[in-house]
């Protein structure tokens, strides 16, 4: 690292991570969602840190002639052209922990909400109703819940939720099956998951992959009755098949905080009786943002050193 490199910072981060930068570096802030201001900052710069908002395509990449390190302050890389930073030899790091208590919890919360209609009965309380019978809801202990992703925040959400007295099941293409062992998860095809579960909580990363993972082929093979969350990432969802599947009556619930498209302008699942929405919640709590934060500045930093850095995707 040579002794004065600059980074830019596109979206908000936590104070003590820029503390931590500007120790170490000279600090541009700018906003990322303004195009022309951010290409202009990174005409020079050394490193650019960025959360969700900010989209780092090959027109960034093109303009950044001196760019070596993109961090990302969260777990999602769907914003960042990948093929373009191997193509400039860009490292890109990101924060592969810093939520994974807080999306796990949220993930919690959304089941929860779903299945006792917390948000429903919270409005007709407020509007002068008491209609308990109205709200009669589904327990979560005795149940089988299903967890697609057996990834870091799929795991921990096992771990979770079988204090619930549960039994866990779990579908991944690639299973720890040391850590299923550990938890008392069993890896099971994904239909099979679907037919046996009553709560299924999706973890999986957006990829090529799992676009439209969960769609009607898919949802067709469901326990009726289920409930559905998913707190990872928009489109892994098909939000129309689900919307079709609660409509006729296969899916009891959902919980959903993340869509294909945010703000959900046009998903047909916002206004459906039985489900829960929450505008992209599962990594916004403080502590969450202040790890992310602190994590990033540091492997930002590792890599202008010329060191390993945690976090790394290209």
């Amino acid at each position: 690292m040579h002794s004065n490199p600059r980074i830019v910072i596109a979206d908000p981060i936590a104070p003590a991570a820029e503390t931590i930068l500007r120790s170490n570096a000279t600090v541009q802030r700018v906003a990322g969602t303004r195009r022309a201001e951010l290409l202009e900052a990174v005409t020079h710069a050394d490193a650019l840190i960025v959360r969700s908002a900010t989209t780092v395509d090959r027109d960034v990449f093109d303009a950044a002639s001196d760019l070596r390190v993109v961090g990302r302050a969260g777990v999602g890389v769907d914003n960042i052209d990948l093929d373009a930073a191997r193509t400039r030899g860009v490292t890109v790091v990101n924060t592969p922990t810093a939520n994974i208590h807080s999306a796990c919890e949220h993930a919690i919360a959304l089941l929860l909400a779903a299945a006792r209609h917390i948000p429903a009965a919270d409005a007709s309380v407020r509007g002068g109703g008491w209609d308990r019978s109205r709200f009669q809801g589904v327990e979560v202990f005795g149940k089988t819940v299903g967890v697609i992703g057996f990834g870091r925040v799929g795991q921990l959400f096992a771990e979770r939720i079988s204090a619930f007295g549960t039994t866990v099941v779990a579908a991944d293409p690639y299973p720890d099956r040391e850590a299923a062992q550990r938890l008392g998860v069993r890896i099971v095809p994904l239909e099979e998951l679907m037919a046996v579960s009553d709560f299924v909580s999706v973890h999986v990363p957006k990829v090529p992959e799992t676009h439209g993972l969960v769609d009607t082929r898919l949802l067709s093979h469901a326990k009726p009755g289920q409930i559905l969350v998913n707190a990872a990432r928009g489109g892994v969802v098909d939000e129309h098949a689900l919307a079709n599947a609660l409509r006729d009556g296969r899916i009891r619930a959902a919980g959903i905080d993340v869509f294909e498209q945010e703000p959900p302008e046009s998903s047909p699942l916002v206004g459906l009786d039985g489900v829960v929405v929450t505008p992209h919640l599962g990594a916004a709590t403080q502590e969450a943002q202040d790890r992310a934060g602190t994590d990033i500045a540091h492997a930002v930093l590792a890599v202008l050193r010329g060191g390993g850095a945690p976090g790394v995707v290209v």
